[in-house]
């Protein structure tokens, strides 16, 4: 039986799975092989050519943040309000990062987080929802 003193929350299960998928995300993107061209990874870099599960371009500082955030998301899934404010929070960053994707040149040296056309399609998406 539950008791509801650690009854989750719809907004804090949320969370804690943004915030679970976000850290197999940051661990995929170092593991060669789930991540194609991984000799080719760089730190913050447009012309890397490594790529998680050969479609979506990365680089060290992007798999750094997506461990980050989703540490966050797991912690701030303790408490409902702690929840809604990284949900929030979070879709405000990725509505910014899938504008910044959209409007910059992809081949320019603005495109320092990567930031490929696959980027962009996954992030409208989650933007969407």
């Amino acid at each position: 039986m539950t008791s509801a003193r650690t009854a989750r929350t719809p907004v804090q299960q949320a969370a804690l799975v943004v915030g679970a998928i976000f850290l197999l995300v940051g661990v995929l993107g170092f593991i060669p092989g789930i991540t194609t061209n991984y000799d080719t990874m760089k730190f913050a870099a447009h012309h890397s050519e490594a790529k998680l599960l050969g479609i979506f371009q990365v680089s060290i500082l992007p798999n750094f943040i997506h461990l980050a955030f989703g540490v966050a998301g797991v912690a701030l899934a303790r408490t409902a309000a702690q929840a809604r404010l990284y949900l929030l929070a979070g879709g405000a960053i990725y509505i910014v990062l899938w504008l910044y994707g959209l409007i910059i040149d992809h081949d320019s040296a603005a495109n320092f987080v990567p930031l490929n056309s696959a980027d962009n399609g996954s992030t409208s998406c989650l933007a969407s929802e």
